[in-house]
């Protein structure tokens, strides 16, 4: 029970200091980390310096650091207004245009950026005054917004990715390399999703076509930020060179060695994004050693509270392992043997969605990521296919009132009261997701493993 008191202490402890004392999510994995360090015992201090160092060490720290700075830099160069200015070129004059620009541009940005809030102020900037114009509500805007924000969660190399990854649940049976193609499958599902629910919303509310003044010929738009999509299409490099048959022609050009085990997966990923990023975006670069000094001291504090969680989650996930928690949890979990996938899934979906409420993604999946996962696989799910319906469910940080930070950011551009969007945005967006976490999770919706 040693091990299961830990994770008891550790959830309680991220809750009651993120929730109960509203402190940033860095603080409380810290301290999570420290209280299940505790019950290492009279080993404690020993086992704690160990699974720090291991923390540090971490490939999925490196990644999560590399991601968060590559994000950050191609945001401010303003690569994601070109984007947004050729998807309102292709859909602007449709009725709806600004809805689906909206989320299919929230898709593009989270695929790069991740965190709900940001997707909302970014996208949000441009696409709810945009919805204003074309004759919908303030409300309407903020609720299509605040419900894309979680879009972001679902893609390869967020945050929540990071943490599930290293979850003591999930090392043993899964890398990188598993889930990759398969979460960026699921991003799209979730985008598709959303795309349903803007026609929705565009039919029930009214919204439509933009005004002309916002939308540029895609000729303009498409000549100036078409170099934009090379960043996103950068990534398929490394995927393809570390998948068969990439993997097989790149493995016989390095005499033998394992394409992946030369330069593992979540070390090309990043490094591909910002060479391609660098190279696209070359002329929007800070220009001068104190233009760059000052853009780093911008993003350093974002950095700073992303590695602080990653090195704290993957900490605290190697001392829940060494203190036996899969050991100790196999008991329980044998009872989930005999329960149809179907089943644990609604249970373990709604526990999720229930604890993503006052959370955010990344938190959700700290406090019972490791425990979900472990629920869903003793029921008979594949380990790939759990790993990208519990993030699915955990990715409702945006559409669960009253705690979705991003659904405040969507209504303070939008100039409205939140609360006239907390019924909407549950309705339309997270009784969606939930529901179309369940079926991935029993495999109605295709996902590659």
């Amino acid at each position: 029970m040693n091990a299961i008191l830990a994770l008891v202490a550790f959830i309680g402890v991220i809750i009651v200091w993120n929730v109960g004392f509203k402190r940033n999510i860095g603080e409380a994995m810290i301290l999570g980390f420290l209280a299940s360090a505790a019950f290492g015992g009279a080993d404690a201090p020993r086992v704690a310096w160990e699974c720090l160092v291991e923390g540090l060490k971490s490939e999925i720290t490196f990644a999560a650091l590399a991601f968060v700075f590559v994000s950050e830099l191609l945001t401010r160069t303003g690569l994601v207004h070109r984007m947004i200015d050729i998807l309102s070129s292709l859909l602007g004059r449709r009725k709806g245009g600004s809805a689906y620009a909206a989320t299919v541009a929230s898709g593009l940005f989270g695929a790069v950026a991740h965190n709900g809030a940001a997707i909302v102020a970014t996208v949000g900037s441009l696409a709810i005054p945009w919805m204003k114009r074309s004759r919908a509500s303030g409300e309407t805007a903020a609720l299509v917004l605040s419900g894309n924000a979680g879009v972001g969660a679902t893609f390869p190399f967020s945050g929540a990715f990071f943490v599930l990854l290293a979850a003591p649940t999930v090392v043993p049976v899964l890398s990188s390399r598993d889930v990759v193609a398969t979460l960026f499958v699921t991003g799209a599902w979730m985008v598709a999703m959303r795309l349903v629910i803007a026609y929705v919303i565009v039919r029930r509310r009214g919204v439509d076509a933009m005004a002309p003044g916002d939308i540029r010929p895609l000729r303009q738009s498409f000549g100036a930020g078409w170099t934009s999509l090379l960043v996103l299409a950068a990534v398929a490099v490394p995927v393809l060179l570390t998948t068969s048959p990439g993997r097989d022609w790149a493995t016989d050009r390095l005499d033998g060695l394992d394409a992946a085990d030369a330069v593992p997966l979540l070390v090309w990923l990043p490094v591909m994004m910002l060479i391609a990023g660098l190279l696209v975006e070359r002329r929007a670069l800070p220009g001068s050693a104190g233009d760059w000094w000052r853009t780093l001291g911008e993003i350093g504090p974002k950095l700073g509270l992303v590695g602080v969680t990653m090195v704290s989650a993957f900490a605290a996930s190697e001392v829940l392992d060494r203190l036996g928690l899969g050991e100790q949890l196999a008991p329980y979990l044998d009872d989930l043997k005999g329960v149809p996938p179907w089943v644990a899934a609604l249970v373990v979906g709604l526990v999720i969605v229930i604890v993503a409420g006052p959370l955010n993604t990344t938190s959700t999946l700290a406090a019972v990521g490791p425990v979900a996962f472990a629920a869903l696989t003793a029921s008979g799910i594949p380990a790939h296919v759990a790993f990208a319906a519990v993030i699915v469910w955990a990715s409702s940080e945006g559409c669960s009132p009253p705690g979705a930070a991003p659904l405040y950011v969507a209504a303070g551009i939008a100039d409205i009261n939140p609360a006239r969007i907390f019924v909407p945005v549950a309705l339309y967006y997270l009784v969606p997701s939930y529901l179309f976490g369940v079926l991935i999770a029993v495999g109605a919706l295709w996902i590659p493993g």
